[in-house]
């Protein structure tokens, strides 16, 4: 039986000018009419389409186009804008950033962005498919496809990831036991060495078997791996991978959340830090494990919540480690459904909350009762923390100041660090 959908229509070719870049960081032509790769006052030929198109020739090149570092770019779906130059692809960023506050009314003083240089990312995700018997084929999904595109390179990763990605591959190949695996390698950068959480392998089945557990251990220890994971769970383990947090030396669990690009997450939480000057008690609501806990911990006593428990512990045996803090106490809690209430923040005069891409719209109704005299805000979504700036700035604060952050180079991604005064 024939689908009823109506199909999108195909229209012939079209020469065009690109008047602007949208939010995944296609150039938009008037139609609209969506192309990758393309700058705004570019003159294109697209080919023919819907309202995504291909580009079959730049006719007349924007001043601000450069040559792309990376190989594998415009067939791997990892970046989308390597080439813009860098000034102009910033400014873009912190511009796309200013409208989304504009959309909920908020005004505010933009800082000098931090951007992340190449070959700084400390973890990334790669795909795993299967390849030779001894080796996997690794790297990044295409553009707007499930299809991979292995990589050789990637200018983006610490050189450590990219010297690794032979081993890689070999630790991937005993992964596809069941035809319906289809693992990801979580590969982080620690002192201890390079640590992997793999999910996406079958478990139905009964997950790997002895012999694939052997040679995926063989494998770890004879490329100098500090921790392999299976969803959590220890398949091998070398050394306890830890990272430098300020004062504190942490061991992380696997699979933690850790800032992508260390002098990005350096340079945000020296920020944090600079803007809670003067806290007599401070509050690090999602705290993780103690990214801004323990550099907070050094001008005042800190209370850290966050609800993941495994990171809580994280965070309270690194204590230990750094003993001239002024004082941490921590709490494994649902901020989502047990938000810490403007009665339990009654003195605290600084909170900073750092959530996850949903935000922290609870949480921000009771900061916003509170007697807080700061809040600072960090955010990898834009959109909900302009939503939830709205709660603060409704409940008596101001926003006047936002440090924007670009640590997913080449990326449309643009996060930020904002303060809250009342």
């Amino acid at each position: 039986m024939r689908s009823s959908r109506p199909q999108p229509r195909s229209r012939p070719a079209v020469e065009t000018v690109i008047e602007a870049v949208g939010g995944e960081g296609d150039g938009i032509a008037p139609g609209p009419l969506y192309a990758p790769f393309t700058l705004p006052g570019e003159r294109v030929r697209l080919a023919p389409g819907g309202d995504r198109r291909d580009v079959e020739q730049i006719l007349e090149p924007s001043p601000e186009r450069v040559a792309p570092p990376c190989p594998h770019f415009g067939a791997c779906g990892g970046c989308a804008l390597q080439h813009w130059d860098r000034p102009a692809y910033l400014a873009w960023k912190v511009g796309r950033l200013a409208a989304t506050l504009a959309r909920q009314h908020i005004e505010t003083e933009f800082l000098p962005a931090f951007a992340a240089e190449p070959q700084t990312r400390r973890r990334v995700a790669l795909h795993a498919r299967q390849g030779r018997k001894d080796a996997a084929r690794v790297g990044y999904k295409a553009r707007k496809s499930w299809s991979l595109v292995e990589i050789d390179v990637c200018p983006i990763s610490d050189p450590r990831i990219q010297a690794a990605l032979p081993d890689l591959k070999r630790l991937a190949a005993p992964l596809f036991e069941h035809p319906k695996s289809a693992p990801t390698l979580h590969v982080t950068v620690t002192a201890a060495g390079l640590d992997v959480d793999i999910t996406g392998v079958e478990r139905k089945s009964g997950g790997l078997s002895a012999d694939a557990r052997v040679q995926l251990a063989e494998t770890a220890a004879a490329a100098d791996f500090a921790r392999i994971t299976l969803d959590g769970e220890i398949a091998y383990q070398a050394r306890t991978p830890t990272v430098r947090l300020g004062p504190a030396t942490v061991g992380l669990p696997p699979g933690a959340f850790l800032q992508a690009v260390p002098q990005a997450e350096a340079a945000m939480a020296a920020f944090v830090r600079a803007q809670a000057e003067g806290a007599e008690r401070i509050a690090d609501l999602y705290c993780g494990v103690g990214t801004f806990t323990f550099r907070l911990a050094e001008a005042a006593p800190v209370h850290a919540a966050d609800g993941a428990a495994e990171a809580i512990r994280a965070l309270t045996a690194a204590i230990a480690t750094a003993p001239r803090l002024k004082g941490i106490t921590a709490e494994a809690r649902d901020l989502v459904r047990r938000p810490v209430l403007a009665e339990e923040l009654k003195r605290t005069d600084v909170v900073v909350f750092d959530p996850p891409r949903a935000g922290a719209l609870e949480q921000a109704h009771e900061i916003a009762r509170s007697g807080a005299a700061r809040a600072i805000g960090v955010s990898c979504n834009p959109a909900t923390f302009a939503r939830d700036a709205r709660t603060l700035i409704d409940g008596g604060f101001r926003l006047s100041r936002v440090l924007p952050v670009d640590q997913f180079l080449w990326s449309p991604h643009i996060e930020l660090v904002g303060v809250f005064e009342r």
